[in-house]
């Protein structure tokens, strides 16, 4: 069974050419003596005509069969612009029915209306669908293209073990029983953390693996419980030489997928500013409004509410958004409030609107003539602009600005379209306090170096110490996160007390790679690229199953093979295990 084209490589340069096509049907429509079949395969769709003569051989041919079809190629005599075929046809003069299919129990279309679930439950036919195909097939050139400019930058791909010693630290492991020893168990690696750094000592200078990654943590949109990352280690180098391999990596990957040119260095911006200015680690710099602080306006304020938030430490932050007061009704503005109070915390939610000149609000009153007219100086207020102030604890206020931020920017349609904004954020904190376990943790991971100056601080204020983290942004997202990491023996076991723990405990969990350090550690650093976010992007889908070939749903359960499940009870005795506890089935 031989064919001469893919479905969808042929053109007006092919008329008058045989050819042999093989693919799926995806539509058939009978005009009495002509039938015309749209045929399907991965390269595309092209429409065949069977006249009268060979329309009887496809009188049983129904969607998804599969067909082998030999003919003419001719131009069309009306040509349909939404497909890349559409100037011409196949006209028929052999056909073979390959195999046949029963009814699809789902709609395969690009713009099918079938529910996900449903869609996730058939996703091998699922998977038909053109839109989908074309995602893995660009994940697939996201990867190879990430393996050439890696191997041309000095790279060597190495695999590390998918079987691994757990080392909680972070989000919980997915652990494995032993057979061969009972009551034991391997972990599922989130990361290949510690084989990367353990490779640097091992002298191979230059790591990457595009590495499957597993964590059992709660699951959001834009995760899934086993992902893919573009693991890279570098040794010898600083933030700056890391960031110029990935930014050379970026520009690669965008121009050969979508043929955009990025710039050539990103803007990088510490922690604290982006929070202070965007409420968030992972900005949009696709548009701005960005958070604005009022607070020096309102120092001898006599509006309680903000003299309260003020003489606690607090802050009055706001945003402007050009021509928007007329799109926030009372209603709409109550809406913001809402979002605000039940998801954030945050005490209120006050407004100002600039309408035909003059300035009204819910603060409009309570403030003073002069602090109306310098709040409209500051945000240089014009006619039909929105203004939203919360004014709150930092973490309150900010975090909440930010949100708003994103979330009037989408209902006020501003985010521009195939544009690539990314950050660089760096400085990030080198801990952060847990409620409940009591103690300072790790924000990004104990292996991260803090910054030589703030070492020091490392146990007299720890929460003033900053890391020497970063976190790779684009609209929005956070596609990678790294670290210089440390290679000093003795600031390693600092940092492990810093966070509680002593080094008993942390040579019970990291005993084999503390003895490493002891046989010359060179300086690294080293990123994880989230492949799946990093095709979201490109695919401008924000949907993180669309990337993924069979992925499972938000409640981590694979709808198509009903996986997890039940084992036998012969399987939990090779391995030595007792269940007390079973869900209701």
């Amino acid at each position: 069974m031989k064919r001469t084209h893919g479905c969808g490589e042929l053109s007006r340069g092919n008329v008058n050419e045989k050819v042999t096509l093989i693919g799926w049907v995806a539509k058939r429509r009978n005009l009495g003596s002509l039938v015309f079949i749209d045929l399907r395969d991965r390269s595309g769709i092209c429409q065949v005509t069977f006249d009268e003569t060979m329309a009887a051989k496809v009188q049983e041919v129904r969607s998804e069969f599969i067909l082998q079809v030999s003919g003419t190629v001719q131009m069309r005599g009306a040509a349909n612009p939404k497909m890349k075929t559409g100037e011409i046809e196949v006209l028929a003069e052999d056909v073979m029915i390959v195999n046949r299919a029963e009814t699809a129990p789902i709609t395969i279309a690009d713009d099918t209306d079938t529910s996900e679930d449903n869609r996730l439950k058939y996703r091998y036919l699922d998977l038909r669908r053109p839109v989908l195909q074309q995602i893995l097939m660009l994940r697939h050139k996201v990867c190879m293209i990430a393996r050439n400019t890696l191997d041309a930058e000095g790279f060597v791909e190495v695999e590390t073990p998918i079987l691994a010693r757990s080392t909680p630290e972070g989000a919980r492991d997915y652990l494995v029983p032993s057979r061969i020893y009972n009551g034991k168990f391997w972990a599922l690696p989130q990361s290949p953390q510690i084989y990367k750094q353990l490779l640097m000592i091992a002298g191979m200078e230059k790591y990457f693996q595009i590495a499957r990654c597993f964590r059992d943590e709660d699951l959001r949109s834009d995760r899934q419980p086993e992902f893919t990352q573009i693991d890279i280690e570098m040794s010898f180098g600083d933030e700056d030489t890391v960031f110029a391999v990935v930014e050379k990596l970026m520009r690669d990957i965008f121009k050969g997928t979508i043929g955009v040119d990025l710039e050539e260095h990103f803007v990088r911006i510490p922690y604290a500013e982006c929070i202070r200015r965007y409420g968030t680690d992972k900005p949009d710099l696709r548009y701005g409004n960005e958070i604005q602080d009022l607070s020096g306006l309102f120092r001898d304020t006599e509006f309680q509410v903000f003299r309260n938030v003020l003489d606690n430490n607090g802050v009055i932050g706001a945003l402007r958004f050009e021509n928007a007061a007329d799109k926030y009704s009372r209603k709409g503005l109550d809406k913001l409030q809402d979002f605000v109070k039940h998801g954030f915390k945050a005490k209120a939610l006050a407004y100002l609107k600039m309408e035909n000149g003059s300035l009204s609000g819910s603060v409009f009153k309570p403030l003073s003539e002069a602090e109306r007219e310098a709040i409209v100086k500051e945000l240089d207020m014009h006619d039909n602009d929105l203004v939203l102030i919360i004014a709150d604890t930092p973490k309150i206020a900010l975090s909440a600005l930010g949100a708003l931020r994103v979330r009037l920017a989408k209902e006020l349609d501003i985010i521009p379209q195939d544009v690539y904004k990314f950050l660089w954020v760096t400085d990030f904190p080198m801990f952060e306090y847990s409620e409940e376990e009591e103690r300072w943790v790790a924000c990004h991971h104990p292996f991260t170096a803090p910054k030589a100056e703030d070492v020091g601080k490392l146990f007299s204020d720890p929460e003033h110490v900053s890391s020497r983290a970063y976190d790779l942004v684009i609209n929005g997202y956070e596609l990678l996160s790294g670290s210089i990491r440390i290679h000093d023996q003795d600031l390693q076991e600092k940092v492990f007390e810093a966070i509680g723990l002593t080094m008993e405990s942390a040579r019970q969990r990291f005993g084999f790679f503390l003895d490493a350090f002891r046989y010359g550690t060179p300086p690294h650093g080293g990123v994880g690229i989230g492949l799946e976010r990093l095709v979201m992007v490109l695919a401008g889908t924000d949907n993180i199953r669309d990337v993924v070939a069979f992925p499972t749903t938000n409640s981590s359960f694979d709808m198509m093979s009903e996986a997890p499940n039940v084992v036998d009870k012969a399987q939990l005795d090779i391995l030595g295990i007792e269940i007390t506890k079973k869900d209701s089935e």
